[in-house]
Order: C-alpha cells, then structure tokens, then sequence
C-alpha cells in the first residue's frame, strides 16, 4: 500500500446473488511452484514460443522461459494486471495506473494504446484480448478506484466497471458500462463472442460481436460461490476461469444494509478492512455454462489464482497472495 489517503467511498445498497453449488472438484495432483522477482503475478500468458509471461505490482514484467531463471524484461511504473500476447508476438498489458499499454519484448519498450475514454482517465484497465484482425477488447473494473484500493470497489457496491474496443485505427468504443467489477475477458475460439467476468456479480456471460458492436449478454454461469477473475480460451474451446477467492460473507451482509455502516469501516486501516481467503481455485465451463473441470486446493506456497491459461497439457497460474507463479499437469 500506498502512503497516500484512501479515496471517499460512497456505498449504495446492493443485494448480492445467491450462491449456486459447483460439481466436487476433479482436477488434483501437486503444484509446481516457481518464484518471481516480485509479489502479486496476477495473469499469465504464453507466447508463440511457449515463454510464460507475468507481471508484479512493483510494476515489473516478468518473462518464464524453461531451463531460465524469471527475469525482468520491462516495468510499466505503474502496476499491470491482465496480459495478452497480439498477433505480432508484442505483450498488451492493462494497468491501473496507465491504460492500456504494448511492449515489445525485444526492446523493452512501451507503447500506449488507450490513456483515457472520452477524455476521463482510465482508472483500473483490468484485462485485454485481441481478435484476429487486430481489434482490442478490454475491461476497467471501476472507474472509481485504483487497484491498490479496489476494496473501495467493492464496498461501495456501485457497479462502475466498463467493456471498451479499440478498433484498428485506434478508435475506441464503449461496448457495455455499469458492470460489477468487470475483470476477465477472452474470444470464444470461433471469435464470433466475448466473454466477461464480473468478479461482484459472480458471474460469467457470453457478449455476441455484431457489426456494430455487441448483443445482449448470455450469462454463461451464474450464482458463483467464488469471485470469478481472469478468464482465458482453452484449446478445446473451453473457459477457463479463476476463482479468486470464496464468497466474502462479512461484506455480502453489509451491502444491503445502510451505506452509513461501510462508510464507517472504510475509515478502518486498509489491511483491517473484509478481503479474500486464501484458496487455489479454478473451474472451466463449456459455453452452454456447464463446469467441465474443476481445481481446488491449498498451498502455502501460492494462493489467491487470479489469471490462468493452459498451454500444452499445463494449467498455469497466476495470483495476487504470494510472490510466485504456478502449474498443474493436466
């Protein structure tokens, strides 16, 4: 945490979803457990070459290569979030505190593709994917809070998260605004949809793309019993997607009730204030919403999976509770 004062808060009352039951968990064994230069590696991804790629909230990216040691290639200054590799081999990277921005690996140097939309700062860029063709998909959590304070977000129960497209020509669009926590967001595999996570509302839904932007979203699954965050396509076409955290009960009490009560407790020290618990936790679901696989377990190693991608027979995982990466054959 920042030195900084928090944010004000201003809560509104929400009835947070009921809670569906998930299938027994059926993916098991041990976690590989690898180390990085930094704490908090919330997303993975994979490039063309099979390098893993992370980064940290000392805003450092970080590159995996097997038989290498973790290495930092980059650092934005700020703190990155969500990951993608683009068509051309550069990484896209959603930070909270700059926007949207591209690296090139071989150089190390960045590019910024969005700073702001409609001449307001992008406050919390959360994650990214690209199509194809070169268009950018990506989410803002809240347009309230910077990730160091995305407790705020959450206490305030306003759903201030926002679904943009940049086009080819740089222009960027709003696709879809007053989402709960928007967080993960990936292609189906034909790419004729977008899938979001909104971390809040405990769910996941499957945007259409039309041509002039997107349909009504389909929830693909709802009523989580766990905070859903990045999500990413499986080779088979499945969704991944990574359970941060149980539901918290403390702050799903107070939402409905009397914003007065949670203004109160903002006034607590951050570390004080309801957070997750620690957990590993990841399901995937085809897309009529049915869970195909699930992985849940602990580790006093690694907890807190924020961001996960499975390449060649390997779930990788990313996370916000230690200062490592991680992996589970499949």
């Amino acid at each position: 945490m920042t030195g900084a004062a928090k944010p004000p808060i201003d809560p509104v009352r929400w009835q947070p979803p009921p809670q569906r039951l998930l299938p027994p968990p059926d993916l098991s064994g041990s976690l590989r457990v690898i180390g990085v230069p930094g704490h908090a590696p919330e997303d993975v991804v994979v490039d063309a070459d099979g390098t893993l790629w992370t980064g940290t909230d000392n805003g450092a990216i970080v590159r995996i290569r097997t038989g290498h040691a973790p290495e930092v290639v980059a650092n934005t200054g700020g703190r990155p979030l969500g990951l993608a590799v683009a068509r051309d081999g550069r990484l896209l990277i959603c930070d909270s505190h700059r926007g949207l921005l591209r690296l090139d690996p071989a150089t190390g140097s960045f590019e910024t593709l969005v700073s702001e939309v409609a001449g307001r700062p992008l406050t919390f860029c959360s994650n990214v994917v690209e199509s194809s063709d070169g268009t950018i998909f990506f989410t803002e959590s809240t347009s309230r809070f910077h990730y160091e304070y995305y407790k705020g977000a959450v206490l305030e129960a306003r759903p201030s998260g926002s679904l943009y497209r940049r086009g080819v020509d740089g222009t960027v669009t709003t696709l879809a605004s007053g989402l709960r926590f928007a967080n993960g967001v990936t292609l189906t595999a034909d790419e004729s949809a977008l899938v979001v996570a909104e971390t809040t509302a405990c769910r996941v839904s499957k945007y259409p793309l039309t041509g002039s932007g997107i349909g009504e979203p389909v929830p693909l699954i709802e009523h989580l019993p766990g905070y859903p965050d990045n999500i990413s396509t499986a080779p088979d076409g499945r969704i991944w997607v990574a359970l941060v955290s149980e539901r918290n009960a403390v702050g799903e009490w107070l939402a409905p009730r009397a914003p007065v009560v949670r203004r109160l407790l903002w006034r607590l020290p951050y570390s004080w204030l309801p957070g997750p618990t620690a957990v590993v936790w990841a399901i995937s679901i085809d897309l009529g919403g049915t869970v195909q696989s699930q992985l849940r377990t602990a580790d006093p190693r690694f907890a807190l999976a924020t961001g996960l991608v499975e390449h060649d027979g390997t779930l990788w995982l990313g996370c916000i509770g230690s200062s490592a990466v991680a992996c589970l054959d499949l």
